[in-house]
């Protein structure tokens, strides 16, 4: 990806400080209002288990803290996404008739505190929307690279735009409905509306990614590492390297196969209209599709 020289974002917010930062908790829940928090992580993890409440934070910085030279580009390159699909959703937004707020990234080291409740990095990035923030520690990239063979920059720019298609999601209010069908539906039900979800936020990265193909920032190579990345963190492709065997009950991102391929939609489409997963035939389980 060409972004040396691109404009960085200044919604950034880097807690990589040795020891993290300490959080001030206040506040609570305004009369008549419902939130909805939940990690929505790229692996790992279980991302049905809700935890609600809204934390009025102060974020006291402790330490410093001193990366290595790659990691500081990495930093700089996850800024330089970042500010791109700011870009991009902004426009897209506005053409709807709609306003975008932008998230906040926040870089961690180890461990960080979210009003999402405290996760450490064998939780890879996500996205709470109780805070309107996408959490990365740095460290997933290596992770990405290594074990699970996906390597290069735009790979590390799927994750990015995926996790910001989540925040896509909660500003278009795509979140809160599909986790108030929560408590009516069965755990495997709900899962597979877990699985769409993510999805379509696999294709709205694929929206951005058409954008930054329309921009010229694409290099020879750039879509097969996006492609590769996606289908790396499968659900199936997990659970087969871990245990040996697949359970698509569990599933809650998609195959390999099914990420990759709305991956490509949405850089194919670019559009958000066409990221409709919920009533996407080609997904119809337990008659979820209309």
């Amino acid at each position: 990806m060409k972004w040396q020289g691109r404009r960085t974002s200044s919604n950034v917010e880097d807690r990589r400080a040795r020891g993290g930062s300490r959080t001030v908790i206040g506040g609570g829940l305004g009369i008549g209002t419902i939130v909805i928090v939940i990690i929505i992580a790229l692996m790992g993890g279980n991302p049905t288990d809700l935890l609600t409440g809204v934390l009025n934070q102060e974020q006291v910085p402790v330490g410093t803290y001193e990366g290595s030279a790659e990691e500081e580009e990495l930093a700089q390159f996850v800024s330089v996404v970042l500010a791109e699909t700011e870009d991009v959703w902004a426009a897209l937004f506005e053409d709807a008739g709609l306003t975008y707020q932008n998230p906040k990234l926040v870089l961690y080291s180890g461990t960080v505190e979210s009003a999402c409740g405290v996760s450490g990095a064998s939780t890879g990035p996500f996205y709470c929307p109780g805070d309107q923030k996408v959490y990365i520690d740095l460290s997933f990239f290596q992770e990405l690279k290594t074990k699970f063979k996906a390597p290069g920059d735009f790979a590390i720019a799927y994750v990015v735009a995926h996790e910001i298609g989540h925040h896509v999601q909660y500003q278009l209010g795509i979140t809160e409905e599909v986790f108030a069908l929560k408590s009516r539906v069965s755990e495997t039900e709900f899962n597979q509306y877990m699985v769409r979800l993510e999805l379509q936020a696999d294709y709205f990265a694929g929206v951005w990614a058409h954008y930054a193909q329309r921009a010229e920032l694409l290099e020879p190579g750039d879509l097969e590492e996006a492609l590769a990345a996606a289908s790396a963190v499968g659900d199936d492709r997990i659970q087969k390297q871990a245990y040996g065997y697949v359970v698509p009950d569990s599933f809650t991102h998609g195959t390999s196969e099914q990420r990759s391929r709305w991956f490509r939609r949405g850089f194919s489409e670019g559009t958000i209209e066409d990221g409709d997963t919920f009533n996407a035939s080609s997904l119809k389980i337990l008659g979820l599709a209309a």
